[in-house]
């Protein structure tokens, strides 16, 4: 199942990125070639380092010009994240663009790339929740509430990854289609954004 395999490649990039656990450290892609796997890992490694961005921002006694710029990493982060995105959406578009589609064929409300972009955030939080039950520091009932919060999410991966595969299935024997649409992000295009615009 395809579902399967992506997730054991999320889990791949996120194990691979604790190992120095640094937001600076260089991203190295360790699945093979340039195929799908290759976009997946790229896509989860994305989401885990903005992940610690999010954490890193989030600090009360951060210097002023430090969140700055790191809100501008995460700016980027985020379009860099959209645009692979697009390219796991056109993937899946070119594979079943060819499926004779069911004269009562269905669209769906969200894109294959898109549910993968939910469960590579959910195998981010599965790992740290799992990190959260195993601190020694602290108090039982904390770790009682997060190992609750576990199961629900592993709950939702179950979930979520069926209705990835059930979608794929439904396009492969065409009883749903899909379309590519660009998300056409307004605030980091010059001649869209007018303060951006303004600024040339």
């Amino acid at each position: 199942m395809f579902s399967k395999l992506a997730y054991e490649i999320f889990e791949k990039s996120i194990k691979r990125y604790h190992v120095l656990d640094s937001v600076d450290q260089p991203y190295i892609n360790s699945s093979e070639g340039t195929g799908i796997a290759h976009v997946l890992y790229r896509k989860n490694w994305i989401d885990t380092v903005q992940w610690h961005y999010e954490d890193i921002i989030r600090n009360p006694d951060i210097n002023p010009i430090d969140a700055l710029v790191l809100k501008r990493k995460i700016d980027a982060s985020n379009q860099d994240r959209t645009n692979v995105v697009e390219d796991l959406d056109s993937y899946f578009y070119k594979k079943y663009q060819s499926v004779v589609k069911s004269s009562k064929a269905t669209i769906n409300t969200e894109s294959p790339a898109w549910a993968l972009d939910r469960l590579s955030i959910l195998a981010l939080k599965i790992y740290h929740m799992q990190e959260e039950t195993n601190r020694t520091d602290a108090t039982a009932d904390h770790i009682v509430k997060c190992k609750s919060k576990l199961a629900v999410l592993l709950e939702q991966r179950k979930d979520l990854s069926t209705a990835i595969d059930q979608l794929l299935e439904a396009f492969e024997n065409g009883t749903k289609y899909m379309k590519v649409y660009k998300q056409m992000k307004m605030y980091n295009d010059e001649e869209l954004n007018p303060v951006l615009r303004g600024s040339k």
